[in-house]
């Protein structure tokens, strides 16, 4: 009868262990994932690119070191803008003066910009690159244009 008892005690404490034991792994799981997970420090930075997307929605503004890995990034909808608003000059202005705040630690003070899209936050999304204190050394326009692409509809008959 005592082996009983003692068997069943031992059972219940081996079980506890055994949860003991799995809860501590998941926490060193969830530990080391956010180890992985930290934000990438960047060193100072002179120079820069600054990718503007204008659509004719929204207005995205990516800032990057010269290899390309993203610094920070900002769209007219992060700043609050809804519906026709995203796509205005004024936008596109908020939208770098948030992105050239995040960068400020960095010391970012050149970039080469590259332009995509036809929407109207392209033009003031420049200046405000320059009225912010960083100088502008190239502006190219990468927008994608179709070599005669895809085959139109056909001709509508009313």
């Amino acid at each position: 009868m005592e082996k009983n008892i003692k068997t069943t005690e031992e059972k219940k404490q081996k079980k506890t262990d055994k949860k003991d034991e799995k809860v501590k792994a998941k926490e060193d799981k969830k530990s080391q994932e956010n180890i992985k997970k930290g934000k990438k420090v960047h060193p100072k930075l002179t120079r820069g690119r600054a990718y503007i997307q204008a659509t004719y929605n929204n207005t995205i503004v990516t800032l990057t070191d010269p290899n390309g890995d993203v610094v920070a990034w900002s769209t007219a909808g992060i700043l609050g803008f809804k519906g026709a608003k995203k796509a205005t000059p004024y936008a596109a202005q908020k939208v770098v003066e948030d992105v050239v705040d995040k960068t400020k630690k960095t010391g970012l003070s050149q970039v080469d910009v590259f332009v995509r899209g036809i929407g109207s936050g392209k033009d003031s999304a420049i200046r405000a690159l320059n009225t912010q204190g960083l100088e502008v050394l190239s502006i190219k326009d990468v927008t994608p244009i179709p070599h005669n692409g895809c085959r139109p509809r056909k001709v509508r008959r009313v």
